[in-house]
């Protein structure tokens, strides 16, 4: 496999997902200040909101054929890394992103299913209530490194309403954080990017 560039040779696509249905999401706000990060960085966006691109909970049934399903499924499939904008309720993150995973991860055979989460470059953007929630995605990813084997970016972003400045405004220390945070996670995707394999659902 011949040794990756850096800066990327190219530009990587990346997809970005706000999972909160909360009409004033800051995890949302997080992935719209990334969104707008990577594309001044020259790299192609996907951006999706569970608000304006709904999915059902996930039955292993009828969620399949949901409409929006099959456009999650390939823009996962598709990305060079993805980003993932997650609140914390209950010291996990909400609802919302494991049925997206739940979804899209799903492999049958007999179905012609197979996970869109392989291998890829995760970074979380967590939005949190209290300080001490720092860790509260942290099994949830680790469910993504062992089913899926993704490569969870260990450099990520928790805030709380009071790394806010305004409504959508980072405070000083949440832009700092964000920025740096986007930026290991394009040197994360440009560093995996030229892998010759891909992983199956295994123990």
């Amino acid at each position: 496999m011949p040794a990756p560039s850096f800066p990327p040779s190219r530009p990587l696509n990346f997809t970005l997902i706000s999972t909160s249905l909360d009409l004033d999401s800051r995890s949302a706000w997080m992935i719209w200040l990334a969104a707008a990060h990577l594309r001044a960085a020259g790299h192609t966006v996907t951006q999706l909101d569970v608000r304006e691109t709904p999915l059902p909970m996930f039955d292993n049934a009828s969620a399949y054929a949901h409409s929006n399903a099959a456009l999650y499924h390939a823009a996962i499939a598709g990305a060079d890394g993805v980003l993932l904008g997650v609140p914390v309720y209950n010291w996990g993150i909400g609802a919302g992103a494991k049925s997206l995973v739940e979804l899209t991860g799903s492999t049958d055979e007999t179905r012609g299913l197979h996970g869109a989460w392989f291998d890829k470059p995760v970074t979380f953007l967590v939005s949190g209530g209290l300080n001490h929630g720092y860790l509260s995605h942290g099994a949830f990813a680790f469910g993504l490194m062992v089913d899926f084997k993704c490569v969870v970016n260990p450099h990520f972003v928790y805030a709380t309403g009071a790394e806010w400045a305004a409504d959508g405004v980072p405070g000083e220390w949440l832009e700092t954080r964000l920025a740096r945070t986007v930026d290991r996670a394009i040197d994360l995707s440009a560093r995996l990017v030229g892998r010759s394999y891909q992983s199956v659902w295994e123990v």
